[in-house]
C-alpha cells in the first residue's frame, strides 16, 4: 500500500509549518522545505524523520500513528502480502557480538564449549567470529566448524575481498558454512566513516557476495545502521545483493534507535520495496541501547523477518542484544501472536545461560527474564497460593520447560575418572590431553571433599578455571594465607606462579579481598587499573563455590579474570590472576564497524 504523505504533511500544518517545527524540535539536524516536498514526491520518508514526528505530535499533545496514513491498493509491489513461511531461523551471535562486550573475550576451547552447547540448544546458525580480526579468531572459527555437525557455521566479513576470503577459508571445514558480509547504509556512516558515494557502496556490497559464492552458496548481507538508512537506498542495495545470490538479509538496529512500531511497519514496506524479497530470508539484528532490543526484533517478526540474531544472556557491546531466551521464549509462549515456531530446545536455555556466564564473567541478574535466579520465584503470598492451586494462575511457562530442572550432579568423592569423563562429554566439555583431564579430575577430588552436592555449574566453573591454568601459563595461583583480626588490617601472603618461576608476596590491605590483590601487584607490577569485583555463588547453599568476577583496564584494554573456590579470598586471586594472564596475552585486532 502507499504512504499519504501528503495528508501526512497536511495534518502538521503544511511543508513550512512542518520544517519549522522540526528545526525547532530539533536544531541539530536540520531539514529543509525541499526535503518535505521530495517526501510527498516519493511516497515516503526516513525512519528517523518517523520517529520524530511522533515525538512533534506527543509534545503538540496529539495522536500519532503511521498506519492511518496507508492507503490505497499495492503499487510497485508496496504492502503485497508475502508468504515468509512460519519457520523462525535463530541466528546466535553470542561468539561474535557478545565477545566485544569489555573484557568478555574468549578463549578458542572456551568458543568450542560454548559451540557445543549453542548446537545442543538447537540454534540454526552459529556466528563464530570475525575471520580477519585476528590469528587467534580465524582459528576458533575453523576449529567451531570442524567442531559442530548440526548448525550452520558463520564468519563475519566486511565487504572487502580480504575479509570475505579469511571469512571462506576459515569456515572451509563446516559441514553447513555461511559468510556474513556488511557494509554501512546510512547517509551518516556513508559519508562521514566510509567516506563513500552511494554508488561505490552498492558496488562493494555486491563484489562482496560474489566473493562469498566462490566460498558458499550460504551467503547472508547486512546493511549496517540499516534502521537509520533511507528506504529506497536500502530497496536498491537488498535488490542488488539479491540478485548476487546473497540468500540472507539482515536489517540491523545497529545503534539501539529504533522503536517497535516503526520496526514492524519498516520492515513490512522495505521487503515489498525490494526486488526478489520474497525470495530470501529477512533477518533482524537489533541492540538494546533504548533497552527494546527483544521487542524490535519480535516487531520485525511481525513485518517479516524469519531470522532473528541475538545472544545468550543478551550479551553484546554498550547495553547488548536482543536476548535469544527471550525471544525464543515469547514466540513459544505466543504463538497466538506470532504464528511461527524455532527449532529450539528450550530446556537446554538455562545451562546454556549459565555456561555462558561462567566463561565471560557476566553474572546474570536475578530478575533477569526467563534465566535469572527469580525468574520463577514467588514471594507475595497470593502468588504463592495461586501457583500451588494451579500454575498457570503466575506462570506463563514452567521453570521445567527452560531447563530450572534437574541440574545435579549424579557423582561423589568415590565416582571414577571414566565416570567423571563421560560426564564431561554430556555437558558438552571434551578435554584435549590426558593431562588436561587428570588436572581437572584431581580438581574435581577436591571439591568433592567439600562439598556434599556437586552441580553442573561447578563442574563447568571447575573446568574453566583449569583451562585457564593450562592454557595461560604466564601466572597460576600456588597457595593463600590470609590473617585477619578485628580492628587490624588484614595480611595476606601469596604463593603464585610468574612465567614459570614462583614469587613469594606479602601486603596488607583495608580487607582480605585488598590485601591478597595488592601482595600479587607487589611482585607483578602490572599496572593494571581495577574496574570491578564481582561475587557470586555459583549454586545454592552454603558450601557453594564462589565465583569472582575481576576485570582489569591498562593501555586502552580491558580484561575479565574468572576463579571459582569454595574460599572466596582464594577465588579473588585466581581471578585477578586469570585477569593478568589475559593481559599478558596478544591483543586481538578490532573490527572497523560492528553490525
Amino acid at each position: 500500500m502507499q504512504v499519504d504523505i501528503e495528508r501526512l504533511v497536511a495534518d502538521f500544518g503544511g511543508p513550512g509549518k512542518l520544517a519549522d517545527e522540526l528545526n525547532r524540535l530539533f536544531p541539530e539536524d536540520q531539514v529543509s522545505r525541499a526535503a518535505i516536498y521530495k517526501w510527498r514526491e516519493r511516497g515516503s520518508l526516513p525512519l528517523a524523520q518517523l520517529s520524530r514526528l511522533a515525538q512533534l505530535a506527543a509534545g503538540q499533545g496529539r495522536r500519532f500513528d503511521f498506519n492511518d496514513y496507508l492507503v490505497g491498493e499495492p503499487a510497485q509491489g508496496v504492502g503485497r502480502t508475502i508468504d515468509m513461511g512460519d519457520r523462525l531461523y535463530i541466528f546466535d551471535t553470542t561468539l561474535r557480538d557478545g565477545e566485544q562486550s569489555p573484557g568478555a573475550s574468549m578463549s578458542k576451547e572456551e568458543k568450542i564449549r560454548i559451540a557445543r552447547q549453542l548446537e545442543r540448544l538447537g540454534v540454526d546458525i552459529i556466528e563464530a567470529g570475525f575471520a580477519a580480526a585476528s590469528p587467534g579468531d580465524f582459528d576458533a572459527i575453523h576449529a567451531i566448524a570442524e567442531t559442530i555437525k548440526d548448525s550452520t557455521v558463520c564468519s563475519l566479513a566486511r565487504a572487502n575481498e580480504r575479509d570475505v576470503r579469511a571469512a571462506g577459508e576459515a569456515i572451509k571445514p563446516a559441514a553447513r558454512g555461511r559468510i556474513h558480509t556488511f557494509i554501512a547504509t546510512s547517509p551518516i556512516h556513508m559519508e562521514k566513516k566510509l567516506r563513500m558515494s552511494p554508488d561505490e557502496v552498492v558496488a562493494a556490497a555486491v563484489k562482496a557476495v560474489q566473493i562469498a559464492r566462490e566460498y558458499t552458496d550460504d551467503v547472508e548481507f547486512s546493511a549496517e545502521d540499516a534502521l537509520r538508512s533511507d528506504i529506497d537506498f536500502l530497496a536498491r542495495i537488498f535488490g542488488a545483493v539479491i540478485e548476487a545470490g546473497a540468500t540472507t538479509l539482515n536489517v540491523p538496529d545497529t545503534v539501539g534507535y529504533a522503536v517497535p512500531r516503526l520496526t514492524e511497519a519498516f520492515f513490512r514496506e522495505l521487503i515489498a520495496r525490494t526486488p526478489g524479497g520474497d525470495k530470501v530470508i529477512w533477518s533482524a539484528h537489533c541492540h538494546n541501547d533504548l533497552g527494546m532490543a527483544v521487542a524490535n526484533s519480535l516487531a520485525a517478526v511481525l513485518g517479516g523477518a524469519r531470522q532473528v540474531e541475538c545472544t545468550i544472556n543478551g550479551l553484546g557491546e554498550r547495553a547488548g542484544n536482543a536476548s535469544l531466551e527471550e525471544i525464543v521464549m515469547a514466540v513459544k509462549t505466543r504463538r497466538d501472536v506470532f504464528g511461527i515456531d524455532s527449532r529450539v530446545d528450550a530446556t537446554q536455555i538455562v545451562p546454556a545461560s549459565k555456561l555462558v556466564s561462567t566463561i565471560t564473567g557476566y553474572p546474570v541478574q536475578p530478575n533477569k527474564a526467563i534465566v535469572g535466579a527469580n525468574a520463577f520465584a514467588h514471594e507475595s503470598g497470593i502468588h504463592q497460593d495461586g501457583v500451588l492451586k494451579h500454575r498457570e494462575t503466575y506462570e506463563i511457562m514452567s521453570a521445567e520447560s527452560v531447563g530450572w530442572s534437574a541440574n545435579r550432579l549424579t557423582l561423589g568423592k568415590l565416582s571414577g575418572r571414566n565416570a567423571f569423563k563421560t560426564k564431561l562429554a554430556e555437558l558438552g566439555i571434551v578435554l584435549d590431553s590426558e593431562e588436561a583431564l587428570n588436572a581437572a579430575f584431581a580438581r574435581f577430588k577436591e571439591l568433592a571433599d567439600k562439598k556434599r552436592e556437586i552441580f553442573d555449574e561447578d563442574l563447568h566453573a571447575l573446568v574453566s578455571d583449569e583451562m585457564v591454568s593450562i592454557v595461560q601459563e604466564n601466572f597460576k595461583f600456588v597457595s593463600m594465607k590470609i590473617m585477619t583480626e578485628t580492628g587490624e588490617a588484614p595480611q595476606a601472603s601469596i604463593v603464585f606462579v610468574e612465567h614459570g618461576e614462583e614469587r613469594h608476596a606479602e601486603s596488607s590491605g583495608s580487607g582480605p579481598v585488598d590485601a591478597a590483590f595488592k601482595a600479587i601487584e607487589s611482585v607483578a607490577g602490572s599496572g593494571a587499573e581495577l574496574e570491578l569485583y564481582s561475587v557470586n555463588a555459583i549454586t545454592k547453599g552454603t558450601e557453594s563455590q564462589g565465583e569472582v568476577t575481576v576485570r582489569l583496564a591498562r593501555d586502552g584494554r580491558i580484561v575479565n579474570g574468572q576463579g571459582a573456590d569454595t574460599d572466596i579470598i582464594v577465588a579473588s586471586a585466581k581471578a585477578y590472576l586469570s585477569a593478568l594472564n589475559k593481559l599478558s596475552m596478544e591483543e586481538k585486532v578490532s573490527a572497523q564497524a560492528i553490525v
